[in-house]
């Protein structure tokens, strides 16, 4: 998948004067090769609301949830890095990397946090970080750890549904939000400043993943990370554009678009029904009698939301 343009993203400032400063704790590019599916949730009900008021968490979530678009990502490995420096004050490692609900999920047992290692930062800050993947914790306890130092890699252990990392953040034993650490009552989506080394950027929405394919796909194998070969067979039994959106809301329209050698194939616009953590969709044509003619064909995947385009990809691939 090539991106086409960033996903429309809000930029958080870097804290002019604070006690801690976070360094990104995933070894990837933020908004292309790693997303954040969820923040800490704001909302004193039994709603959620992240801090930019998106809905990107749910309720009670006490942390920042740093994910892989697959899992075929997290097998190629993505290391665990210490947010700041600090001292390591707990460790635990070999839960094994399954979804909690998937059949045959052994019971967490309060262990919710799965693999996992926290660090105290000193002036009361303590982090947190749960579901690395299983034997891939390098430090110990009592060892001094320093910013951007690996810890693990990005698992699935614990209460987790897909590869990603949570942190937590706490001052004095009370959850902090590093995008907007001051508790206010209102829902102001201009993000204060936040509590990280480097601003970050907030993403309302984005395309997670897209491909071209001779065969609708199901959503278990495109999360397992179903690639887009360069060569494509003409005589499939269809062709089809698909896509992957992350943090998708109700009314989000997602564009896809297929063209081929002689021009225009398909074009289709999907209304999403419904606010969702992430959302599958896929559009295309049955094979016609005597196949695809053979060339190029290019998918183009477009995220509209309130006539404003936050994210756009485009996938090539070669039918033979």
């Amino acid at each position: 998948m090539r991106r086409v343009l960033a996903a429309a993203a809000l930029a958080v400032a870097a804290p002019a004067q604070a006690d801690i400063a976070l360094r990104l704790p995933v070894a990837c590019t933020l908004g292309e090769t790693c997303f954040i599916q969820n923040h800490v949730d704001t909302d004193p009900g039994p709603g959620h609301r992240d801090f930019a008021c998106g809905h990107l968490s749910y309720d009670g979530h006490d942390g920042t949830d740093f994910t892989l678009p697959t899992l075929a990502d997290m097998a190629r490995g993505v290391a665990v890095l210490a947010p700041a420096d600090g001292t390591v004050t707990g460790t635990r490692d070999g839960m094994p990397d399954i979804a909690f609900n998937a059949p045959g999920a052994p019971p967490l047992d309060g262990r919710d946090c799965g693999n996992g290692v926290a660090i105290d930062h000193g002036g009361g800050y303590v982090t947190q970080l749960c579901h690395l993947a299983q034997g891939s914790v390098l430090v110990r306890r009592g060892e001094r750890v320093a910013a951007g130092q690996p810890l693990g890699r990005i698992g699935l252990s614990g209460r987790s549904e897909f590869p990603h990392v949570h942190l937590s953040l706490r001052k004095d034993g009370r959850a902090v939000d590093p995008f907007r650490p001051e508790t206010t009552e209102g829902c102001d989506p201009a993000p204060a400043p936040g509590l990280w080394a480097e601003p970050l950027a907030y993403l309302p929405a984005a395309l997670t993943g897209a491909g071209i394919a001779t065969d609708p796909p199901d959503f278990a194998q495109v999360l397992a990370g179903l690639p887009t070969p360069d060569l494509l067979q003409a005589d499939g039994p269809a062709l089809v554009v698909w896509a992957v959106v992350m943090g998708p809301k109700a009314g989000d329209r997602l564009s896809l678009r297929l063209t081929g050698p002689q021009g225009p194939l398909h074009e289709q616009t999907v209304t999403l029904d419904r606010d969702q953590a992430r959302a599958f969709r896929f559009s295309g044509r049955r094979t016609p009698a005597g196949g695809w003619p053979p060339g190029p064909y290019r998918a183009e995947i477009a995220l509209i939301r309130d006539n404003r385009v936050l994210d756009r990809a485009e996938v090539a691939s070669t039918l033979r």
